[in-house]
């Protein structure tokens, strides 16, 4: 135990003080510009999103009411609810109602564990394949990305983040079978879940039982149909996951993955695009850094929301949320920061974007 603590901790040590910063920034923006906040966050704000006070509180906004919605009172139709996969609320549900109906608080825990442990994992990850420096630039990068604050969210994307990278982990020591059981799981926390059954496919084939590796591709699968068999059970509705959608003009694009990209450009979209752009280009090179599996999954976690944009709200709604759990991407940038420059710039310009986010955040404006 002391081994592998002492093995993660230049990871936890930068999960530790960003996590910490973050928080510090968030809760002194809505306790010192509170005449600042949105004036309209009436719209979206809901008293379960109210429970410990407001430097706590305000890891709670946006979709976090369906989280704590679902954590609470399970799936209702017609709703967005069905939209949220189960994953999450499902363990916030369980540690919220062991800590006496305190949702938020228990939202707050579980994000949090999961951020530190796929922190740890992804250092040692990158660690074996790249050695220690690039692992802590990878790590740093990570927190320090724009949208890195969802991590301590009471949003998923912390969770999904630890079983990608989870999943890895297992593949590269060739336990593709647990492998398959923690892709189901991310399958069962979020769509982008998807992205990784081609690269474990990419590690099933290379195996030496091959066939028998290949048909674990259908553990994930076979997992994930248990949650349209759960809401026809529930509400009467199998396929309301993907009717709820239409909340946000969600279709898919003609165009695929372009089609956002088009949309947002057309919409005179600046941010989103020159982010898309960047990430898929750092997930090309992720494939020469670390293999075809792992570009794979990147440019799969990337094309999905590109590949799906809002007709009313925008070609790129939510990616910079979305990109965040593309790690290759980021393990990519740590290579390219081995020059001090690139690491220089690529530290001021993802701090500067963090920064911003999290006051927009706690000033309760849109983020992603």
């Amino acid at each position: 135990m002391r081994g592998a603590l002492a093995a993660s901790w230049p990871a936890l040590r930068i999960f530790l003080w960003s996590r910490l910063a973050i928080w510090v920034l968030a809760a002194g923006t809505v306790l010192l510009f509170e005449d600042e906040l949105n004036p309209s966050r009436g719209r979206w704000d809901t008293p379960r999103l109210h429970e410990l006070g407001a430097a706590v509180d305000v890891w709670a906004r946006w979709d976090s009411n369906w989280y704590l919605r679902i954590a609470e009172s399970g799936y209702s139709w017609p709703s967005s609810t069905p939209a949220f996969f189960p994953g999450y609320p499902l363990l916030v549900a369980g540690l919220g109602r062991a800590v006496g109906d305190r949702f938020v608080l228990a939202g707050l825990v579980v994000s949090l564990v999961a951020c530190a442990a796929a922190f740890a994992l992804l250092y040692r990850l990158v660690a074996d394949r790249l050695g220690t420096r690039d692992a802590s630039r990878s790590v740093l990068y990570l927190a320090l990305f724009p949208t890195s604050f969802f991590l301590g969210a009471v949003y998923g994307e912390s969770l999904f983040l630890l079983l990608a990278v989870a999943t890895f982990v297992l593949a590269e020591r060739g336990r593709l079978g647990w492998a398959a059981v923690l892709s189901g799981l991310a399958l069962l926390t979020r769509a982008q879940g998807i992205a990784l059954l081609p690269a474990l496919a990419v590690f099933a084939w290379r195996s030496d039982r091959r066939a028998r590796t290949l048909a674990l591709l259908l553990a994930p699968v076979a997992m994930f149909l248990v949650f349209p068999l759960v809401l026809e059970v529930w509400i009467g509705h199998g396929l309301a996951f993907v009717d709820a959608q239409t909340l946000w003009e969600r279709s898919l694009a003609p165009l695929g993955p372009l089609g956002g990209l088009v949309q947002a450009i057309g919409e005179g979209d600046v941010v989103g695009p020159v982010l898309a752009v960047g990430m898929v280009a750092l997930a090309v090179l992720s494939w020469q850094v670390l293999g075809a599996p792992y570009a794979l999954y990147a440019l799969a976690a990337l094309a999905i929301p590109m590949a799906l944009p809002s007709e009313r709200l925008g070609g790129l709604y939510s990616f910079p949320r979305f990109a965040l759990v593309a790690f290759p991407c980021l393990v990519a940038l740590a290579v390219l920061g081995r020059d001090r420059r690139v690491h220089a710039a690529a530290v001021a310009v993802l701090a500067a974007g963090l920064a911003v986010g999290v006051v927009r955040w706690a000033l309760w404006y849109w983020v992603a």
